[in-house]
């Protein structure tokens, strides 16, 4: 069996860069705060920084052609001018995210897209763990399709109670040569990187093909970040019907780098994603809530699966019954799409419940509460043919998200 994921060539910012600076959170994130992004902007200042060569999506739809414009000359500029080089050859990197509750390692390669499938149903080694909005992918294909780099924040999941991939190497990093350790920005902790190569990686990679050989159904599940992931996929398909046979097998636009982090790791919590909706009366969506429920055979319960919050500070908790094996999400994203089925850009999703807090205070908007699923009924969930509703559960708090370090060349030559 081909392995699905596998060693790369990674670069990063030479030693001169101001690591602090260079670093920034995954671009989906506070898309309706833009003051932090203005805080990120501030901190960056003239410096070298990844923030110039990603899209944070608060901005789309403000001059996004220029944007784009911009982003491929960064990225070029980095290239002719040294700021990015080659720091890991056929390797990968092992990376300790420390976040307020623990230390999340992860392991960063490349996977083959080929072996990704974002479809419900999708028999592949590497699935989506919930609903792809296509509309999302287009905007993200127009900055791809040019770059001459990624620059990941795609976190994948591998199921390995036994814990024989990821932690092994954690054990071993004294031996490992260090690339980077530096604090986040705005608080978001610290991180530390080391280069596996030569034999090492060579012994990695061989274990990685032996567990792929023993999995029974699928390998990785898109934690973080699939829509990226999804736009990759789409700009390969396209690249592919150009290519000869030969061509199609080492072209760099066949892969993706992630960080592929065990779904067992004791740092790794599943924070739900909440919703909130702009004007809309809270009272008046619990009611509308009420009446789905009976409307759909369903029931709503003591407990705490779902709870509403309004300006004034009302608040309303449920749980749901009649459910039949589905995730309470699951009802809350059918009634909350047929409430916004007229206005959809009223409907947000916000990581955190202070910032729900503060948002439905901010904008008089009714804040949807969501309790988290249980990570361990999340490969098996998606193994019986479905994907659960998007975006459904997060990996951490927002502070908690990857940031932008690494690089990895995408164009031939």
């Amino acid at each position: 069996m081909k392995p699905c994921f596998m060693p790369a060539d990674i670069l990063l910012p030479n030693e001169n860069i101001e690591m602090e600076k260079w670093a920034v959170i995954a671009c989906d994130q506070y898309t309706s705060q833009p003051e932090y992004w203005d805080k990120v902007t501030e901190t960056v200042g003239t410096s070298a920084s990844a923030l110039n060569i990603v899209f944070p999506e608060v901005f789309l739809g403000k001059d996004d052609g220029s944007r784009i414009e911009n982003i491929c000359a960064a990225m070029k500029e980095y290239l002719e001018n040294g700021t990015l080089s080659q720091a890991v050859s056929n390797g990968f990197i092992l990376v300790e995210r420390e976040v307020g509750h623990g230390t999340r390692t992860g392991l960063l390669g490349v996977i083959d897209l080929e072996e990704y499938d974002y479809s419900p149903g999708s028999k592949k080694q590497i699935r989506a763990t919930e609903g792809t909005v296509l509309s999302r992918i287009p905007p993200r294909v127009r900055i791809r399709e040019n770059a001459e780099l990624e620059c990941p924040h795609v976190m994948l999941l591998i199921d390995d109670p036994e814990k024989k991939l990821i932690e092994p190497l954690a054990a071993q990093k004294a031996d490992l040569r260090k690339l980077y350790d530096f604090d986040l920005m705005l608080g978001s902790g610290s991180i530390k990187g080391y280069a596996i190569e030569g034999e090492r990686a060579k012994s990695l990679a061989a274990l990685i093909s032996q567990m792929q050989s023993e999995c029974s159904t699928f390998f990785l599940a898109a934690g973080d970040g699939n829509h990226s992931l999804a736009t990759a996929k789409t700009c390969w398909e396209k690249i592919k019907a150009g290519l000869s046979k030969d061509e199609k097998k080492s072209h760099p636009a066949r892969f993706s780098l992630v960080e592929v982090i065990n779904l067992h790791d004791d740092s790794l919590n599943f924070e739900p994603i909440h919703r909130v909706i702009e004007d809309f009366d809270c009272p008046a969506v619990i009611e509308a809530f009420h009446r789905y429920l009976k409307e759909n055979a369903l029931t709503a319960e003591t407990g705490d699966d779902v709870t509403f919050v309004g300006p004034k500070g009302e608040s309303m908790s449920f749980s749901l019954g009649g459910l039949d094996g589905r995730l309470p999400i699951d009802a809350v994203q059918r009634f909350l799409d047929e409430l916004t089925k007229n206005a959809p850009e009223k409907l947000d999703y916000i990581h955190g419940d202070n910032h729900v807090t503060e948002l439905v205070k901010k904008k008089k908007a009714t804040g949807i509460l969501l309790r988290s699923i249980d990570k361990s009924t999340l490969f098996p969930g998606i193994a019986a043919g479905g994907v659960l509703p998007r975006k459904t559960f997060s990996i951490g708090h927002a502070d908690e998200k990857r940031f932008y370090i690494e690089c990895r060349r995408i164009k031939k030559g």
